[in-house]
């Protein structure tokens, strides 16, 4: 038997979509102009699909740090965290996110996937229970699928239901309940609150992934267990670099005392080289700079706001009521509307996230826009302006 043999159903779904001119799959950036703009297949572009929320990725401050890590450390490490991985610069980079969060102890993973994996298999064992969103990331799913504890899911941002979960599991055992504070296809925040004040009562430990939250929500740009002022509430925070950093990486941070027997058990943490000290430095600046960005955060918040409402009253039916976060989704019917409506907005010079099963809920297809800090009010007019003349083109009923 040929092992591809059971991938032919997605390849023949692939063939099925109409892409006349552009495939998702093989877009190839040519040329970055700034934080919010591109060109892409020889056409100037808007990037309105990037998780670059706080538009760090040409701060100044960030680039030359990097620069100066690369003239000293060189170009990488060779090694793991726990050989000959750790430098200066990555116990620097930890002591800067424990400040940032206000905790005693901080790990840096090579990337954030690894993150949720490496905390996620190592703290879940043989006879635990991990408790999640049916919706999480990929990353929370295949850290459970590494670890040996029972996996146990609740309907999404469900506190009621995650309730009736954890009374049927055993009082004395060992439970891990993990959740997200936005979600990353629909842009919708957690009721954090609810669903750590449920954990807490049936005795879970409990761990927030802010990846799509950290560095606009909350004062200072912690996340939205900052935002609601429930952060006591949460053993473990995790988050990337490879958002509102700007970079590439991941963290987990936490008060517990021996948080740091994690460095000796966590596979994903041992087995796999560190960070080049270049990005290291880089995500250090860009942390500092985001605990002092509250002029961006507000702008960031302006942009989602804008958008959210002029696709609303384009007529867009919109995945949330209001903009939660910077993620803004819309629904389209199928995946053959979403493959139409993709590639001419993509003609038409915006880039944006074409979503389906399975990265989305079961027969959802969406259109998923991201914004920046550094967006203008004006781009973000013309990306609303280019989405109305998309529906028009291919004949979606907005």
């Amino acid at each position: 038997m040929d092992l591809f043999d059971k991938f032919d159903q997605v390849v023949a779904l692939r063939s099925s979509l109409p892409f006349e001119k552009a495939d998702p799959f093989k877009v190839v950036v040519d040329e970055v102009i700034s934080e919010t703009e591109a060109v892409i297949g020889g056409r100037r572009t808007i990037l309105a699909g990037t998780n670059n929320y706080m538009g760090m990725t040409f701060h100044e401050e960030s680039i030359n740090a990097a620069k100066e890590a690369l003239d000293q450390f060189g170009t990488g490490t060779t090694g793991s965290r726990v050989l000959n991985g750790t430098y200066e610069g990555h116990k620097k980079l930890e002591a800067t996110i424990a400040d940032f969060y206000g905790m005693e102890h901080c790990m840096v993973f090579s990337t954030g996937y690894q993150a949720n994996l490496g905390m996620i298999s190592a703290l879940g064992g043989k006879d635990d229970y991990v408790i999640i969103d049916a919706d999480s990331h990929a990353s929370i799913y295949d850290g459970c699928s590494m670890g040996n504890a029972t996996i146990v899911r609740f309907k999404h941002n469900d506190p009621e239901n995650l309730e009736r979960r954890l009374k049927r599991l055993p009082e004395d055992a060992g439970k891990l309940l993990v959740v997200e504070g936005i979600y990353s296809m629909l842009g919708d925040a957690a009721p954090l609150k609810e669903l750590l004040e449920v954990g807490k009562k049936y005795g879970c430990m409990t761990l927030v992934d802010e990846a799509h939250s950290m560095g606009f929500t909350g004062e200072t740009g912690r996340g939205v267990a900052e935002e609601l002022g429930v952060e006591h509430l949460s053993d473990f925070f995790v988050g990337t670099f490879s958002k509102s950093v700007g970079t590439v990486g991941g963290f987990a941070v936490s008060n517990h005392p021996k948080f740091d027997v994690l460095r000796f058990v966590s596979r994903p943490y041992i087995f796999t080289a560190s960070l080049p000290p270049s990005v290291v430095a880089s995500a250090t600046k860009s942390i500092e700079a985001i605990k002092r960005g509250s002029n961006r955060r507000a702008h960031l918040w302006e942009n989602a706001r804008q958008l959210h409402t002029g696709l609303k009253e384009a007529g867009f039916s919109m995945a949330t009521k209001t903009a939660e976060s910077p993620i803004i989704a819309v629904h389209l019917p199928d995946v053959m509307m979403g493959t139409r409506f993709w590639e001419h907005l993509l003609l038409e010079g915006v880039y944006a996230n074409m979503a389906a099963p399975p990265a989305t809920p079961s027969g959802m297809f969406l259109l998923r826009i991201s914004v920046c800090a550094q967006h203008t009010s004006e781009q973000i007019s013309e990306i609303i302006k280019r989405f109305k003349k998309t529906a028009k083109a291919v004949g979606l009923n907005s």
